[in-house]
Order: C-alpha cells, then structure tokens, then sequence
C-alpha cells in the first residue's frame, strides 16, 4: 500500500502579516506604490544609453535583479489581498522560492563585484578601464547568474524530495524554504545541512572580498579628507550590504523555535521586498549622472561620470601623501 503522505498537495496557505482589513489595506496601498515608483526608476536607470561605464554596468543588471525580486513576491501578496485569498498552487510555490533564491545569490554576488569595481576605481584609477573592460564585466556577471542559478537549483531539488502530511501552512507572504522544509513529515537533516552550509558559503565569501576590497582602500588613502570622501562615495554600498546581509543571515541561520515568529517574518520583509527596493533610491538618486540622465536623454551629455569621479579621487588623495 502507498502511504498516506506521498506530497500530492495541491495548495499552500500562505497566511501573511495580519488578518485585519485595516491592516492589510494599508500594507496593500504602502507595496503598490513603492512598487510602482521603484519599477519606473529602475526602468530609467536600465534604458539610459549614455551610462555605459562598468558601474553602471552592474548597476543595471542589479536593478533588473532588483525588479525580478520583488516581482516574485509583491504581486502576488496584492492579489491575495485584493481577493483574500491566501492560496498559492504548490508548483507556484516551488517557482516562487526557486526565484527567490536565485535574486538573492545574484543580489549578494552583484554587490561583491561592485565592491571589486570600486577597490579598482579608487587604488588603480588609472587602469581602470583597462582592467574593468568589458569582458571581464560580463564574466563576473556571467559567473554571478551561474554561482546563482546551481544555488536555487540545489536547494529547489531538495525541498522536491521531500513529503508532506497535511497541507502547507506557512506564516509568510511568500515560500521561505526554511519553513517549506520544517512542514515536511520526513527527515529534513539533508535539507538543513544544505540550508546551512550555502547559508555560510553566501556570507562567508563575498563578504570576505567585500570586506578585503574596503580594506585595501583604506590602506591606499594615507588622508583623513581622502578616506572620508572615499567612504561618503562607498556609503551607499556599504549600508544596502549590511542591511541585506544582517536580514538575510537573521532569517537563514535563526533557529527552528523563531521559524514561526512575527520577527522572522518581518526579517524575511526587509531582504526580500524593502532592500530591493531602496537600491534604486540609494544608487541612483544619490548619483549625479542618473539624476541628470533624463535630462541628458534629451540631447545633453553627462557633465561627470563615476570614474572620473574616483580617479580624481583617488589621484588627489595619493598626491596628498607625497
């Protein structure tokens, strides 16, 4: 005889935030429209002709990245809100984490080649461009899309191996793997191990080029003018990477009792909805050539662009240390 569990469910319920209406009409009206003002932005970062330098480059694959998280999980929570329902089909559900996971490894590699980008800008200004030509930017962003695509292929594998008792209930606005996994009737120990050592492989590497890329610009700037202008330059790397890092790493390496809380849900909000969408808003409007780019779309010229910035920079601050 077949057993009872053998994984033939149909539906997940994805229970959410809050049953309130109120609630749930101001959640519905906060994400529609920070959803709709981050895609318009990311659009006229991405189809600007004129910002063609390698940051920009991966500014550009960062915000289509960006677009494709949140695009995973938003539209799909308004639905339900607008219809209250709370259902995702299984098959939706594994798509939706598959995706997931695949923005989350590119938003974390993405972030540790930018970090590279302005170690080279700033310590090397005058090989810039030569190192940072464009094959070598479509390598590193072809290793991101590769290093990405094995991770939530790995972990999507697993969780299809697994079944389940009773129907999915899971206390998130979207598929998180690590609850999906905790709501099987079977041994979970493979999954875990899996979860927890690429949990560590995300973090430890690009965080350690990241780590390495800051420390090698603060050893090639001898001035305290020079390191503060470098570090007013990098800050908006540095917060949206401590914000991603600190959320995502609270969630994949909480232990088992928080799985349920209300905290590992509103950690699962930050890096999955609130990071993605601040990155245009940090990046691009604190950037003069993005600010000026529709201006520049209709006939003017960029009056700067970032790697005459750093190599000014970067010049100006060794030449104060002769």
């Amino acid at each position: 005889m077949e057993p009872e569990n053998d994984t033939k469910i149909s539906e997940v319920l994805l229970l959410g935030f809050s049953e309130q209406a109120e609630i749930q009409l101001l959640i519905f009206g906060l994400f529609l429209s920070m959803y709709l003002v981050t895609v318009l932005i990311i659009l006229a970062t991405i189809s600007d002709s004129h910002l063609y330098t390698p940051m920009y480059f991966f500014l550009t694959n960062l915000s289509f990245v960006d677009i494709c998280f949140t695009s995973t999980t938003i539209p799909k929570m308004l639905v339900n809100i607008q219809t209250q329902s709370k259902t995702i089909t299984y098959a939706g559900c594994i798509t939706q984490m598959y995706f997931l996971l695949l923005c989350s490894g590119l938003d974390i590699f993405l972030l540790t080649v930018m970090a590279y980008g302005r170690y080279v800008a700033i310590c090397h200004p005058l090989h810039y461009m030569i190192i940072m030509n464009h094959c070598l930017c479509r390598l590193l962003v072809l290793a991101c899309w590769i290093m990405s695509f094995l991770n939530s292929f790995l972990h999507s594998f697993m969780v299809l191996r697994l079944s389940f008792c009773t129907d999915l209930e899971i206390s998130h606005f979207f598929c998180e793997i690590n609850q999906v996994v905790h709501h099987a009737c079977c041994d979970t120990f493979l999954n875990d191990m899996v979860i927890y050592i690429t949990a560590v492989f995300l973090a430890v590497g690009p965080l350690t080029g990241i780590l390495y890329s800051y420390s090698k610009i603060v050893s090639s700037i001898s001035s305290a003018q020079g390191t503060y202008k470098a570090f007013s330059t990098c800050a908006s790397h540095l917060s949206v990477v401590s914000l991603f890092y600190c959320t995502l790493l609270g969630v994949y390496l909480s232990s088992p009792v928080t799985q349920n809380s209300h905290s590992t849900a509103t950690a699962s909000l930050m890096y999955t909805v609130v990071t993605p969408m601040l990155n245009p808003f940090i990046y691009s409007l604190r950037n003069k050539d993005i600010k000026s780019a529709p201006e520049d779309s209709l006939g003017g010229h960029l009056e700067e662009n970032q790697f005459i910035h750093f190599s000014r920079l970067a010049c100006a601050c060794k030449a104060q240390s002769y």
